[in-house]
């Protein structure tokens, strides 16, 4: 069959990666892709927001399946096009998206099912935001209600946190996303990712996995889009995943059935979990970023077997074959993120790594200039290794990093310390 997958990222590398194994794969195309994407894929220069250009590429290509991979286009209604279009799509419409592309929706959705999640209060203005956050103290949560790239959640330790992430939201640094915004209790506990398929009446959990998501070593900085992740994660153990799907995964797969907008796709749940039990932080429509890297790593080509499953209704008869393995992804950032950073800098040493069923360098933010490999992101590769155990998959990529020259970058030197504690 012929593929489409929409995005440009190391989620879309990874994804391009497994479904490339499966022998249903004729034809692979991701859009726009990145120069990593480019050596094992076709790539299209597509304008993945504009649906009705996507629908008149899938046409034009004979395209027998689209894969939807970041949050913009879900947003957008690109899925909606695709279908209304007649072609199979995997990811869910707008209305059903907005689980992430609203964090007030996702708090109304969790109140009429009663999914365990922090206490809130929605805001429409700076002043009764400010005066909550006085009234509450620190550490308190303030959130961008829309789609900030990941990047529009403050946890914030002191007031003085919170009043300035309230003014900067109503002060448009998240653009539309600050429009509105959520303040949440402070939860503690271990937070890690529980990702379920549902095609909008059955469910089915795919994995688990932990992010990093502030900037330095020890969990200290600013937070990021994810600095690293691997999977499993120890804390959602088998009780953990029971308890979240019966009372938080499947209510909302109910709640947003009976509203008449049935979510399709990867249901992506963020869960604090402590005493042995989670409440939701937040869902996000797609694969997380970098967790999806070491899902991928781990499902390889079966992954289009559970995607397709997913697409055409039919979980009740999707199995996953886990093998007892562990992945771990290194993100390698340009200097300067979250923050200010340059482009156009040169990597050297990729073509020294090895890519294989154990070692692959997904590309993020990458581009190809008269044969050499530049950084074009914030994020830009994710250094991925497989092994028996967490702390063999650990060392595996920190080695493929031993071999790159890349003096522009930089990267977390612990990813996996809360999984190598527990061992």
């Amino acid at each position: 069959m012929n593929i489409l997958i929409l995005g440009g990222g190391g989620r879309e590398h990874a994804l391009a990666w497994a479904i490339k194994q499966n022998p249903k794969t004729d034809r692979l195309i991701v859009a726009p892709g990145n120069a990593g994407i480019a050596m094992l894929a076709e790539v299209a220069d597509l304008d993945v927001l504009d649906a009705a250009a996507v629908v008149a590429f899938c046409a034009e290509n004979a395209v027998d399946f689209v894969v939807v991979g970041p949050e913009a286009p879900l947003a957008a209604g690109v899925a909606d096009a695709t279908r209304a279009a007649g072609i199979l799509t995997f990811g869910p419409s707008a209305e059903a998206a907005r689980l992430e592309a609203s964090k007030a929706f996702t708090k109304e959705i969790c109140d009429a099912c009663g999914a365990p999640t922090a206490a809130y209060v929605r805001f429409t203005e700076a002043g009764p935001a400010r005066a909550y956050v006085k009234a509450q103290g620190a550490p308190i949560v303030v959130k961008a209600d829309g789609l900030a790239a990941g990047k529009g959640v403050i946890v914030a330790m002191t007031e003085a946190e919170a009043l300035d992430a309230v003014d900067d939201m109503f002060g448009g640094e998240f653009g539309a996303a600050g429009a509105e915004v959520v303040i949440e209790e402070f939860m503690t506990g271990e937070e890690a990712s529980f990702f379920i398929l549902t095609d909008g009446v059955n469910a089915l959990a795919i994995g688990t996995a932990q992010d990093h998501k502030r900037m330095g070593d020890g969990d200290t900085g600013p937070n990021t889009g994810g600095m690293g992740a691997y999977s499993p994660a120890p804390v959602l153990s088998e009780v953990v995943q029971a308890q979240a799907m019966a009372e938080i995964v499947l209510p909302t797969i109910r709640e947003m059935a009976r509203r008449g907008t049935p979510y399709q796709g990867v249901l992506y749940a963020g869960l604090m979990i402590e005493g042995g039990r989670g409440r939701l932080v937040e869902y996000n429509a797609r694969f997380g970023d970098p967790e999806c890297q070491v899902l991928m790593m781990r499902l390889g080509a079966q992954a289009l077997d559970l995607l397709l499953a997913c697409a055409e209704g039919r979980l009740d008869q999707a199995r996953v074959n886990w093998a007892d393995d562990h992945a771990l992804t290194v993100v390698m950032a340009a200097k300067g993120y979250p923050g200010a950073y340059q482009r156009g800098s040169m990597i050297h040493g990729l073509e020294r790594l090895p890519e294989d069923s154990r070692h692959m360098c997904f590309h993020a933010g990458t581009l190809e200039k008269d044969g050499q490999i530049l950084a074009n992101g914030g994020r830009v590769l994710n250094i991925t290794a497989r092994g028996a155990s967490l702390e063999e998959a650990r060392n595996r990529a920190y080695g493929m990093i031993d071999h790159l020259d890349w003096p522009e970058g930089f990267c977390r030197s612990d990813i996996g310390w809360r999984g190598l504690a527990r061992d």
